[in-house]
């Protein structure tokens, strides 16, 4: 036990620890219980482009998307502290009045034969993950490496929990809604490209996208619904390679470095924000269900959810 504490913030990936900082630079005493090392989680396999990519309800991903796209254009000043840098690309296939209403918050962005062409964040995940435990820990919050089998546990520690467990909140809560989708990444030595490229196949569970991250080229990828496999699979990995070479050629020359598996969190209903008693007068806080899109929306959910504890 490290302590008193006024919140206790169940999951330590991208939606947690921005959670946790908000509710820590508000002055309360904030610890997050996290199974693993941010750089463990799901958020930190992310190809991590900001777009509102499967996740819902519509009508608050726009809000929560643009909100957390603005701190993103200004933690940008900072890319070697932060990990976010403003980056131009293409969203293949993709019309403006396709989008929703949130689409007109995009500055710059033009529509090019090929589809919109716009720039956006994109965020190397290990290393804002640990510039989010740099803060978190300069706002006085404390991260433990501790499971947990259930919210009572945490809530004998602190009167509000808030529950940002990703894929844990399946049996935490429990919520059989919350489905894993995998996600398969492949990263290369990047032969020179500079900009990233998407493009989503709706008939399929393969997409197909390169990220220009510092670590290599990052391409992806697959959205393989009720797909556990924490393994890569070679075949899914050869025809990654496949689908982002036929974009950029130099891509099928371009040396393997590693492979990445990530299953996002998903949920029938899209993302909840809610709150509700716990025995003795606790509060449980849920901030979960953020499908394909946690860094999109992290700092517009951890908001809202900061928002109800009380």
């Amino acid at each position: 036990m490290c302590g008193v504490a006024d919140v206790i913030v169940v999951g330590g990936g991208v939606s947690g620890l921005t959670t946790a900082l908000l509710l820590a630079e508000r002055g309360l005493r904030v610890r997050v219980w996290s199974r693993e090392e941010a750089s463990a989680t799901t958020s930190a396999v992310a190809g991590a482009l900001w777009w509102p990519y499967r996740i819902e309800p519509e009508a608050m991903v726009g809000v929560w998307s643009l909100e957390t796209l603005r701190v993103y254009e200004e933690l940008a000043a900072s890319p070697g502290e932060t990990g976010v840098r403003m980056v131009a690309g293409v969203h293949a296939g993709e019309r403006l009045a396709a989008l929703g209403l949130w689409a007109r918050g995009l500055d710059g962005v033009s529509e090019v034969p090929e589809g919109l062409r716009v720039t956006l964040p994109l965020i190397d995940m290990p290393v804002h993950l640990r510039w989010l435990q740099g803060r978190l820990a300069a706002a006085g919050g404390v991260i433990e490496r501790r499971a947990v089998d259930g919210f009572a546990e945490a809530a004998a520690e602190a009167r509000v929990v808030v529950n940002c467990a990703g894929l844990g909140a399946r049996e935490l809560v429990p919520d059989p809604g919350v489905r894993p989708v995998r996600g398969q990444l492949v990263v290369v030595e990047n032969p020179g490209i500079d900009e990233w490229f998407t493009q989503a196949d709706p008939a399929s569970s393969a997409t197909t996208y390169f990220f220009p991250q510092p670590g290599g080229l990052v391409l992806g990828g697959t959205a393989e619904v009720d797909d556990s496999r924490a393994e890569p699979d070679p075949r899914t990995a050869e025809e990654i390679v496949a689908r982002c070479a036929l974009v950029r050629p130099e891509i099928a020359g371009a040396r393997v470095t590693g492979h990445r598996v990530g299953l996002r969190p998903a949920r029938d209903g899209g993302v909840r924000i809610e709150a509700e008693a716990l025995p003795g007068g606790g509060l449980l806080v849920h901030n979960y269900g953020h499908g394909g899109a946690g860094v999109t929306v992290a700092r517009g959910c951890a908001r809202a959810a900061a928002q109800l504890v009380r």
